[in-house]
């Protein structure tokens, strides 16, 4: 588990040093004000559109990891359900249908 927390550090570094050279690049490169402007708007539009599927893609990961956990946590109350009713009619003698159990005393 560390290790995923190390490359998702580094992929988000990445993206955050890829990010901020392409800013700088394209403040420092020899256009218009205009041009330069224009190619921001587009870049953001861009790099918005890819946000927003990535956003996507993560929220439907996360609800299949969510249905698969909720679906494991069933199978594991279902299974505790039956070994638990297992041990207790384990424990309990066979009693005849027509007698009644009698009543403790205090």
């Amino acid at each position: 588990m560390d290790n995923e927390g190390d490359f998702g550090a580094f992929l988000v570094g990445f993206l955050v040093g890829g990010l901020v050279g392409a800013a700088v690049a394209l403040l420092l490169a020899p256009q218009s004000g205009f041009e330069t402007r224009m190619l921001i708007k587009d870049k953001s539009i861009e790099l918005k559109d890819k946000t927003v599927q990535a956003a996507e893609e993560a929220r439907v990961k996360a609800e299949a990891a969510a249905a698969d956990a909720r679906a494991r946590a069933e199978e594991i109350a279902r299974y505790a359900s039956e070994k638990g009713d297992a041990f207790l009619h384990r424990g309990q003698p066979a009693a005849p249908a027509d007698t009644e159990a009698p009543t403790p005393t205090v």
